[in-house]
């Protein structure tokens, strides 16, 4: 169930279909990763209650640690918690997202993404 969770929800978010970047994110740091052509970026996502994620790929890993949790709804309109303390992760091009925090509790993710640093930190799945 965590894998699954983590694989369909994502430490983010709503953004138009050619945006590289969420708008529920802030980020806190970002720097080299040594010896690659990598790069470590360190954020924080609040999704609100009504906010809706879209579905999305990063190019290279995301680990996530919910802090404030809320309840979220899937595309198939399952309702599922989306606790505090649950860690993840979201491997490389494997898409996620896709799901819409419900109640009145704002969804609060600490987020570590190592990805490539020529491509888009968020980016559309590719339809094959």
């Amino acid at each position: 169930m965590r894998l699954l969770l983590g694989i369909l929800l994502a430490s983010v978010f709503t953004f138009a279909a050619s945006a590289q970047d969420s708008p529920f994110r802030k980020e806190l740091k970002r720097a080299d990763l040594t010896g690659t052509n990598m790069e470590v970026i360190t954020s924080i996502s609040e999704i609100k209650p009504g906010d809706t994620s879209t579905l999305h790929i990063h190019h290279g890993e995301e680990s996530f640690y919910v802090l404030e949790g809320a309840i979220i709804e899937l595309p198939d309109g399952k309702q599922v918690p989306f606790p505090a303390g649950l860690a993840s992760m979201n491997v490389r091009d494997v898409p996620h997202g896709a799901f819409k925090v419900i109640g009145d509790k704002t969804s609060k993710l600490l987020t570590v993404h190592i990805v490539d640093k020529d491509k888009p930190l968020y980016d559309k799945p590719s339809s094959k």
